[in-house]
């Protein structure tokens, strides 16, 4: 008679069972992501302006649409890897402004160059477009830079559907491997007949 070890085979069991729902939560996640990237390209047609947000939670509503900012101060400039409206690799113009007389900050994207120069900028009115960050990507660029890259989400990763498909075969996998390790369980116990 075939015993089967009732310990081990509940661990795999369990084990599978949280795979398998870890694969329908991605795939749940994966119709919310759509959704979501549904409502983003929306928002990238709509031409009114809205108010921007400096906290991602409060920005999220209102990521892809067009903002304005006034930079009363530039408190910091960086720069960081950026490309072109044009597609060219290069360099994009960051600042983090003071809003106008709070002690808010709010990061803009000034606009793009082939070299990591800083910009002069001082500071004052920018219209843009609101990336994740959030972070206002200027347009049109200010301090003589050159137009950068117009934020896209379509360039937001949406795997949650290779996710599932890996937390499915990982169960599977579990499963062959578990009747593998029994089979050669039930052979080695048998009787070796002469």
């Amino acid at each position: 008679m075939r015993k089967v070890p009732i310990v081990a085979t509940l661990i795999v069991l369990v084990a599978v069972a949280t795979m398998i729902a870890l694969g329908v939560w991605q795939l749940s996640r994966a119709d919310e992501k759509e959704a979501l990237l549904a409502r983003y390209a929306a928002a990238v047609n709509k031409a009114d302006l809205v108010a921007f947000s400096r906290d991602e939670a409060s920005a999220e509503p209102v990521l892809y649409r067009r903002a304005a900012v006034r930079c009363a101060e530039v408190q910091t400039m960086e720069q960081v890897a950026g490309t072109s409206a044009a597609g060219l690799r290069g360099w994009s113009h960051r600042a983090s402004c003071r809003v106008g007389s709070s002690t808010t900050t709010a990061l803009i994207d000034l606009g793009w160059s082939p070299t990591p120069s800083p910009a002069d900028w001082q500071g004052g009115q920018v219209t843009g477009v609101i990336a994740p960050g959030p972070r206002l990507v200027a347009d049109p660029p200010v301090a003589g830079l050159e137009p950068l890259a117009r934020p896209d989400p379509r360039d937001l990763p949406n795997n949650h559907l290779s996710y599932a498909v890996q937390w499915f075969l990982f169960a599977l996998t579990a499963l062959v491997i578990y009747a593998f390790a029994l089979r050669r369980r039930w052979r080695d116990r048998q009787p070796r007949r002469s």
